[in-house]
């Protein structure tokens, strides 16, 4: 039997047992056996030696087509097996798309970020505005235009993390109400403003105290602003918060940005003003501090206290969520721990 005859005889062969494979397996079995180093074809040529030189050229050309065709019978074979084993898979992994998902657990803002949203939403809706100022603040505005000029007696309350001995971490959101009296032109109406915000102090951190905590100031500057207006205000933003049931009392107090100055007291939530341990048995729990702006503070900001004044008043979104919901340590806040957050669904 000629070379010829014999490269045509494992042509016919192989491509039989390329249809035969079954699967991937089979397949480079039969790659291996007929194309490999020691597979009878690589053997056929070696006989080529023996061929006259006008011959060899024309038996090598027949094998290399013989080869190739194996080749792409081989590949042709392995590509319709790959395509079975996946089609096999994707209908074995099939997905209903019709089926409803995995719940996902919707978050909620934080308890305190609840707290600043109900009051920015109720000072919105009685005119006023809402501003934010910077946290890195200058010694200028954060203390001296709030009337405490430097070694003032007062700043020890307030002791503070200092960048330089003019900027510094604020320690109140007033500074934006000095930054904004020195812009705002009365002649287009009264200022009405409140500014939340991260205000720090240098505290040790308690139950009841933290380096880090939220505050929000609000500011009134008109004509004929009275303290009635201060206590009306007051008692409107007790009832949104605690309900319509708690009343407000003023008591005589000190702060050097106002004059008179009170602290504002709410009924106890615990006792309805009866008398428990949670108000000392007073009847009332002290929720925030306000009062008359000095005239001082107005004079600083170019604003002619004969001719305006108003209120101004800090509010503790910490505090107030802590007597709100009977939580009795500021840190948990802060802790991030989902378990405790979690409790504080929002409403609405």
């Amino acid at each position: 039997m000629s070379l010829r005859d014999k490269l045509n005889e494992l042509h016919e062969r192989g491509l039989a047992e390329i249809q035969k494979s079954t699967d991937l397996k089979d397949v480079n079995q039969v790659r291996v056996s007929l194309l490999g180093k020691k597979g009878p074809i690589t053997e056929v040529l070696r006989g080529m030696r023996d061929l006259d030189a006008e011959e060899r050229p024309k038996v090598g050309a027949f094998a290399n087509e013989i080869r190739d065709d194996l080749t792409a019978a081989l590949t042709k074979r392995r590509e319709k097996l790959e395509n079975a084993v996946l089609n096999a898979r994707l209908a074995k992994e099939a997905i209903d798309v019709t089926l409803p998902g995995t719940p996902v657990a919707k978050g909620e803002p934080h308890v305190i970020q609840q707290i600043i949203d109900q009051i920015e939403d109720l000072f919105l809706g009685m005119g006023y505005q809402v501003l934010s100022g910077p946290e890195v603040e200058e010694d200028k505005y954060n203390f001296e235009m709030m009337n405490l000029p430097k070694n003032h007696p007062a700043r020890d309350m307030q002791d503070t993390f200092y960048i330089t001995k003019e900027i510094l971490m604020r320690t109140q959101t007033s500074p934006m109400q000095a930054r904004t009296l020195e812009k705002h032109d009365f002649s287009q109406g009264p200022l009405k403003m409140i500014s939340p915000g991260v205000v720090y102090r240098r505290d040790t951190d308690d139950p009841t105290h933290s380096h880090q905590f939220h505050q929000v100031e609000g500011l009134v500057i008109d004509k004929h602003i009275t303290m009635a207006d201060l206590k009306g205000t007051l008692q409107v933003l007790a009832h949104e918060l605690f309900g319509d049931k708690f009343d407000v009392r003023l008591r005589p107090s000190y702060f050097p940005f106002t004059e008179p100055s009170v602290e504002a007291d709410i009924t106890c939530f615990n006792c309805g003003g009866k008398g428990c341990n949670v108000c000392k048995n007073t009847g009332w729990i002290e929720v925030l501090g306000a009062g008359m702006v000095h005239p001082n503070v107005l004079k600083m900001a170019g604003v002619d206290p004969d001719v305006y004044g108003g209120f101004a008043f800090g509010v503790g979104p910490d505090r107030f969520a802590m007597l709100k919901y009977g939580v009795d340590d500021i840190r948990n806040f802060y802790l991030n721990d989902v378990r405790f957050l979690t409790q504080f669904t929002k409403k609405g």
